[in-house]
């Protein structure tokens, strides 16, 4: 829930640290560590918030086609306040808007072209979602962010999905109207970035085309005025990149390491050479997972039908996107009024209660340095069926296969076999009584720095 784990230890915990001598695991020396790809301290910060909510909210959800007339831009009971509300019984810790989706519609005062909350008759066209939505932010205690798409636009004839011009909009067609085009991008990261004080992550859904295939300037403009920013699929020089996992489903694949080794532009930040989403331990650029997931298949704004993902298949979302080295972030979908669905809040706080209760009953914790890290579990053992551990990531990601052992009717039984542990890794087993818990690491880039070993019982 992007908090340690000692926030659940209940009563004293005992726990034992066993280093084991004269054994080779093959491990680098302090020279190939040093080499290791590291986290930068924005990454350090996102990898702890562990869970953010989207939130979806557009134009279209008030007229047809694709770029509706403005004027039927108009929520008469928006609360982002009620927003906020959703996101805390959730337990997000970070929030993203949609400030300018595909439409090309400005939810905030602007007049770099005429689309947008200005030419509403939202507040009589005074109206600035964005300024609600991270003043509402910071009042709960959420750290703000922003959805630029920058890769369409259909007000201004961008269609492609890449960035390009491809039809007669708003500056026309051909090379004058992609310069203007680039330009009007520049201008709207230049407001959004300048007018509503730190933000936390900047999404850039899709990538963004950059300047010497006719794109805008992103980069540059980012770090100048939110170099602490984390970017979704953003600008590939970027330092605080993070990149998406290949659905929309909150699920990556195991293993899923924070390290890329090469990432493509056109379809913004994402693995190549044939490792795709997974990422690769011999990857040279820090760049984790974000798994982003609506409340049920494609319902990521409110006139989407469908069901909602059940109780189930939402705890395991967590289990496979937290618990395997990424953050989740879940989507709202507020209705045209500018209210969250009473049925939808219900969903977002039962979620919530579900994680906090699944890790509510701690058995013992430990953490330590080597290739063994023995786990004692008090008053003389106990049934367990979950295991968490978590990498010092700022040392790099060093694991790359461990074995989790128990010692259960005085017998040790090797109970599961991973590789990529990172940020965080949630392993779930059958119940079994263990007096002591192991974690031999057999293959590292370096000496394994264990942040979070412990057990759980639910």
């Amino acid at each position: 829930m992007g908090m340690t784990r000692r926030d659940f230890m209940r009563g004293a915990l005992t726990a034992g640290v066993y280093g084991v001598a004269g054994r080779d695991f093959g491990f680098a020396a302090a020279a190939d560590a040093a080499a290791l790809p590291l986290p930068t301290p924005t990454h350090l910060k996102w990898a702890d918030m562990e869970l953010g909510m989207f939130y979806h909210y557009d134009i279209p959800i008030f007229g047809s086609g694709h770029a509706p007339d403005p004027k039927c831009y108009n929520p008469e009971k928006l609360d982002t306040d009620q927003w906020m509300e959703a996101a805390k019984a959730y337990g997000a810790k970070y929030v993203v808007l949609t400030a300018k989706h595909g439409a090309g519609f400005m939810q905030w005062q602007s007049d770099i072209y005429p689309y947008g909350v200005k030419q509403s008759p939202w507040r009589g066209g005074k109206g600035d979602l964005v300024r609600d939505f991270v003043t509402s932010a910071r009042k709960y205690g959420m750290l703000p962010g922003l959805y630029v798409a920058m890769h369409y636009n259909w007000f201004l004839g961008v269609r492609r999905s890449n960035g390009r011009v491809s039809s007669k909009g708003y500056y026309g067609y051909g090379e004058e109207a992609q310069r203007k085009y680039a330009a009007s991008c520049e201008a709207v990261l230049n407001e959004l970035l300048t007018n509503y004080g730190e933000l936390f992550e900047i999404w850039f859904d899709g990538g963004v085309l950059p300047p010497e295939e006719g794109g805008p300037r992103a980069l540059e403009i980012i770090e100048r005025l939110q170099p602490n920013a984390i970017l979704f699929q953003g600008p590939k020089q970027a330092k605080n990149i993070i990149r998406w996992v290949g659905n929309e489903r909150g699920v990556a694949p195991y293993p899923c390491w924070a390290t890329g080794r090469d990432v493509t532009q056109s379809d913004g930040v994402k693995e190549s050479k044939g490792e795709k989403y997974a990422g690769t331990p011999e990857g040279k650029k820090w760049m984790p997972g974000e798994c982003d997931v609506p409340l049920g298949p494609c319902k990521w704004l409110c006139t989407s039908k469908g069901r909602y993902w059940t109780m189930d298949e939402l705890v395991n979302m967590y289990d496979c996107s937290v618990g395997r080295n990424c953050n989740l972030i879940l989507n709202a979908a507020p209705l045209q009024s500018g209210l969250v669905a009473d049925e939808e809040m219900k969903i977002y706080a039962e979620f919530g209660r579900r994680i906090r209760a699944r890790y509510s009953n701690m058995l013992a914790k430990t953490e330590g340095k080597g290739e063994r890290i023995d786990l004692e579990i008090p008053k003389g053992g106990g049934p367990v069926n979950q295991v968490v551990l978590m990498e010092r990531i700022e040392h790099g990601e060093r694991i790359r296969k461990f074995d989790i052992e128990a010692l259960s009717g005085g017998q040790w039984k090797k109970i599961y076999a991973g590789s990529c542990v990172g940020h965080k890794h949630i392993v779930r087993f059958d119940k079994i009584a263990a007096e002591r818990l192991r974690l031999s690491v057999t293959a590292s880039a370096a000496t394994p720095e264990i942040r979070d070993f412990s057990a759980y019982c639910n």
